[in-house]
């Protein structure tokens, strides 16, 4: 059975050259910024909420916001 294409994260790119990271509607990308502006700025967003970059690496380094499998969950399951 292949994965439900609503929960696959998206890349799009925009005209202007932003490239955005979507989750089910929402930006979100757990490995790194959702959006990417042309002149290099970046924003951190997990299901549709923004972050700093020093939240976003907190709460990648706690495991919130992360799928089960990338959190330390997966690693506690023996």
């Amino acid at each position: 059975m292949s994965p439900d294409p609503n929960f696959q994260i998206k890349r799009l790119k925009s005209p202007d050259g932003t490239i955005r990271y979507i989750k089910e509607g929402k930006l979100h990308n757990p490995e790194g910024p959702a959006v990417i502006h042309p002149d290099g700025t970046e924003e951190y967003h997990l299901n549709g909420f923004q972050y700093t970059k020093d939240e976003f690496k907190k709460r990648k380094k706690e495991g919130n916001g992360l799928p089960w499998y990338k959190s330390g969950a997966a690693k506690m399951r023996h």
